[in-house]
């Protein structure tokens, strides 16, 4: 019986001479039938499997105009065997590229050890690819520099150049889009082992925004390449490949020259806001197609530039992304900031109104204040109107007029008596339109927003009662060390949540009404309503998504959001579109658009949230043109000062975009 291992041995033995004559002699292949079968032995033995990642889709505007493409870097590399068969591990090779490049020589040291393994510096320092292909020492590198150094081999023995692919950003039009766009990185070491041999360690996939959302679609499938290696693991041949398939291109609904009109308007109105002398932290604008939910702008301010994630991301830019301090520029606002409405959320309260009986051709009462119990809610700035109709109290914002409203409805469901909002018509109708849940927009990390109705507020008083009775017996002492007066408030709101927290009063109700309180929704949210109220009751699914181009040309579509037709009262909608549009011929609004064109007639509505402890909220929710509505446009600036002054000239300046291109 033959030993264990002889055989292997034998065959290496045989592979190692085999190559040393090829080598010496340059002659061609060898024909004896045993050296071939021993060489396909050895290979049998010990062979491994380089994926190959396939070219990823391109994504497009509605145009077919690139917004994230594919392009490439040079890069340096080294032979593994090169390194394994120089005396010093390739030190002195690598301190020669090194200083031919003008780099330091530790960050093409550490590229020369493999992610995970004994002595290998941490990620991104380390190569965490695959140890069977060259290993890229340097990459976007001066190509006149690379260049040099593949000019003596014999002086830089293994070093060859490649060409890395990497994702661009042509940002047409000066578009930066970037949390639309999203971004590709590493995948987890949990998703290499999930994915079952579909990702490895060097792969790259959709982290956020659409690269996310359409990551399977755009990444294609890689392919595989069989190689055979020798003793020391550096690969000998290869003995099979499978070509991989390329990503499918995305076509979206984004149009480039809305996009860019959006993004300029949103900077423009925050650094007007500035100058005012609010703090103007953060904003959103977005357009909506009214009749079909299609994404056609979307703008988040801060903002940053996409391409910071080519090649890996810095732990210090990744900090500066994050950074509540820096205003969270990573943070996509259109879809996953809230704020409260204000009175851009009348829009809906008004029709509550009337399914609670209030009649449309009636007049309300517009005083300065109005009282509820021993509280007493005040109008924007302390006006006064007298009587007015409902479209007068749209168009002037009167809060007293919904604070009314919402009081009566409050008592005929039962007032404090009522336990669910099954009665509630100001619930019922912010449900209706989409509010406090996700309207399925497919981008990822959309937030619901909030609703807070009568089971929210007994959820948080469930969550938070321990923490209040306790607060109702110590009071707020560091409070109280430099305002006495609102440390005494804050204990006794405590002492009354303590006991009563979950009942909906008729506060929480007037709040409610005028879109204040706790109440929290995201720009997406409100353009979506506003298009519903725009095409009569259709309440649509938001997609930026449109079609996918296979490597073929075969275009398909993407799938459409489901489409639901609420059960309003047309009339009632009728009115609310004159009132809207009364907003901006002679309310809130008119200033704003003085002298604007009237064949691209304007209707929307201002909204001013105030925020404890911050600035106050500018809002502006509109569409347009009113006599046949194509586009919903919600503008938000936190902090940002009045919606009349700070939101409504964003949207002037979007609409005028969307003017000149119908």
């Amino acid at each position: 019986m033959r030993q264990p291992g002889r055989g292997r041995l034998a065959a290496l033995a045989v592979t190692v001479l085999a190559l040393f004559v090829a080598l010496a002699t340059r002659l061609g292949q060898m024909e004896l039938g045993e050296q071939a079968s021993s060489v396909q032995a050895a290979d049998a033995a010990r062979t491994a499997t380089i994926v190959v990642p396939a070219v990823r889709g391109r994504i497009l505007d509605r145009r077919g105009i690139p917004l994230a493409s594919n392009g490439s870097v040079v890069a340096v590399t080294v032979e593994r065997a090169t390194l394994l068969a120089a005396k010093d591990g390739g030190r002195s090779l690598v301190t020669a590229v090194a200083r031919a490049l003008g780099l330091p020589f530790e960050r093409l040291w550490g590229r020369t050890s493999l992610c995970g393994t004994t002595g290998a510096p941490p990620q991104p320092a380390c190569w965490n690819g695959s140890p069977y292909v060259p290993i890229p020492l340097a990459d976007g590198v001066d190509p006149a520099r690379a260049l040099a150094l593949v000019e003596n081999p014999a002086t830089d023995p293994g070093i060859a150049l490649a060409t890395e692919p990497v994702r661009a950003y042509p940002a047409p039009d000066g578009v930066n889009l970037a949390h639309v766009l999203g971004y590709i990185a590493r995948p987890t070491r949990a998703e290499v082992t999930a994915s079952r041999g579909a990702l490895t360690d060097d792969s790259l996939i959709g982290r956020a925004g659409l690269e996310e959302e359409y990551d399977a679609q755009l990444r294609g499938t890689p392919g595989r390449i069989v190689v055979a290696l020798d003793p020391r693991g550096v690969v000998t041949r290869e003995i099979s490949r499978v070509d991989p398939v390329p990503g499918r291109d995305l076509v979206t609904s984004i149009d480039v020259r809305v996009q860019a009109a959006t993004e300029k308007a949103l900077a423009a109105g925050i650094a007007a806001a500035r100058r005012r002398g609010e703090a103007a932290d953060s904003g959103s604008a977005l357009v909506l197609d009214t009749r079909t939910g299609a994404v056609v702008a979307s703008a988040s301010w801060p903002t940053y530039d996409p391409s910071v994630w080519t090649g890996g991301i810095s732990s210090a830019d990744y900090a500066r992304l994050t950074s509540p301090a820096n205003g969270t520029p990573l943070l996509p606002r259109a879809v996953a900031a809230t704020y409260p409405p204000a009175s851009t959320f009348k829009a809906i309260s008004l029709q509550a109104a009337v399914a609670a009986g209030s009649p449309l051709g009636g007049t309300y009462s517009c005083p300065p204040s109005y009282t509820i119990g021993n509280r007493v809610f005040h109008n924007f700035e302390g006006e006064q109107f007298g009587r007015i109709s409902l479209q007068q109290a749209i168009e002037v914002s009167c809060d007293t007029v919904f604070y009314d409203l919402a009081y009566r409805s409050w008592q005929a469901q039962g007032g404090l008596a009522a336990t669910t909002d099954a009665r509630d018509p100001f619930v019922r109708t912010a449900r209706a339109f989409g509010l406090g849940r996700l309207t399925g927009i497919d981008l990822p990390g959309e937030s619901a927003g909030r609703l807070p109705d009568r089971a929210w507020k007994r959820a948080t008083w469930e969550a938070t009662k321990a923490d209040l009775c306790t607060r109702a017996q110590t009071g707020y002492p560091d409070v109280a060390r430099t305002d006495r007066a609102r440390a005494a408030y804050l204990k006794q709101l405590a002492a009354e949540n303590c006991a009563t927290g979950f009942q909906f009063r008729a506060g929480d109700e007037a709040n409610f009404a005028i879109g204040q309180g706790d109440t929290a929704v995201t720009p997406i949210q409100m353009a979506r309503a506003y298009a519903a109220v725009a095409n009569g009751g259709t309440l649509l699914t938001p997609r930026v998504g449109v079609a996918f181009i296979g490597p073929s040309g075969v275009r398909t579509a993407v799938a459409p959001g489901p489409r639901t037709r609420i059960a309003v009262d047309a009339a009632a909608v009728a009115y609310l579109q004159n009132a809207l549009r009364s907003v901006v011929t002679g309310g809130t609004a008119e200033g704003a658009f003085a002298g604007f064109p009237g064949d691209w007639p304007v209707s929307g509505k201002t909204g001013t949230g105030e925020v404890f402890g911050e600035g106050t909220t500018a809002w502006f929710v509109s569409y347009a043109p009113s006599t046949a509505p194509r586009y919903a446009v919600a503008v938000v600036i936190s902090q940002g000062g009045t919606g009349a002054a700070a939101a409504a000239p964003v949207s002037r300046q979007i609409n005028a975009t969307l003017r000149t291109l119908h």
